[in-house]
């Protein structure tokens, strides 16, 4: 699948979520937001016959805080949602950290071909991004309005992970390791 059809599928929901949001307010817009998401996951599916880990687990929180504000008409729980996911994957970046276990290698190693250090480097960067992210957005959400949080969710969180993954090129380049070509392995 190419990059543009990669990304209209991961921010498709989101921004279903900020249309739907604007017009009908947050209740119509998570219930567009859930339907959006399940819908992405097919197409990737579709397309690829797979479907990577981080929107899963994405999707799956989507739907059960999507389903726990529509069940109980209270918007506490699609707002908490970022947080605890962000939370979620920096712990366990963390403890992959201090175990010494590298989850980012795991998700990424088909993509990226990075010596030891430089999956640790990154893992770690990765683990205190998502821990900023979910302080962010516990200010947000606490200090203005529905509709500012909908704004910094859809126009904050995207370009600052898009941003942050964008810094993290030198250290990629600084730990690549080149591919051996094929055919140049042991001969026996």
């Amino acid at each position: 699948m190419n990059q543009f059809a990669r990304l209209a599928i991961e921010a498709g929901p989101l921004a279903a979520f900020f249309i739907a949001n604007s017009q009908a307010g947050i209740m119509a817009g998570t219930a567009v937001f859930m339907v959006a998401i399940t819908i992405a996951l097919a197409v990737s599916w579709r397309l690829e016959r797979r479907i990577p880990i981080m929107p899963v687990v994405g999707a799956g929180f989507v739907l059960l805080f999507g389903g726990l504000t529509l069940w109980l008409q209270d918007d506490l729980f699609i707002k908490i949602k970022p947080t605890l996911v962000n939370l979620l994957f920096a712990i366990v970046l963390f403890v992959a950290h201090a175990t010494r276990r590298n989850v980012m290698k795991r998700l990424l190693g088909t993509v990226l071909n990075l010596s030891e250090d430089g999956w640790r480097t990154l893992a770690i960067r990765w683990a205190w991004f998502f821990l900023l992210l979910a302080v962010l957005n516990e200010l947000v959400w606490r200090n203005f309005t529905t509709d500012t949080w909908v704004n910094f969710k859809v126009f904050g969180i995207m370009p600052l992970t898009l941003l942050f993954s964008a810094f993290q090129a030198p250290l990629i380049l600084r730990h690549q390791v080149p591919e051996e070509p094929a055919g140049s392995g042991p001969t026996a």
